[in-house]
């Protein structure tokens, strides 16, 4: 089986919209395309206010990127405590956290070298 390959671009705004789509928090992206030994071009982080959020969120992105561009993650991870739950779309690896445990782990810190953009949400 070929596997479509989903131009990144096309993907990261899809993914953002979704997240949107459902209200999630403090979206922001990570560019680590120009990082040395970087293992995929771009996180994209944000934030539920629960668990039942949290899984609202995956859901939507997995739906949606699913139903419109006809990708499905190579994997995804924490969905039984939804507290940080990890899309892998192989280009992009997508973490959706709860508020507290987003700011335990702090990636945008731990990735400080690379472009963080912040995405404005809807109202």
């Amino acid at each position: 089986m070929i596997r479509k390959i989903v131009d990144s671009k096309i993907l990261l705004d899809n993914i953002i919209h979704s997240i949107n789509d459902v209200k999630g928090d403090e979206i922001c992206t990570i560019d680590l395309r120009n990082l040395k030994n970087n293992f995929c071009s771009y996180f994209v982080i944000c934030n539920g206010t629960s668990n039942t959020h949290v899984n609202s969120i995956v859901g939507s992105i997995q739906k949606k990127i699913s139903k419109k561009l006809k990708e499905k993650p190579f994997n995804t991870e924490g969905e039984d405590n939804a507290e940080w739950v990890l899309i892998d779309y192989v280009d992009i690896v997508v973490h959706v956290f709860q508020k507290n445990i987003r700011d335990y782990y702090n990636l945008e810190e731990l990735w400080g070298d690379a472009l963080i953009t912040k995405i404005s949400t809807k109202d």
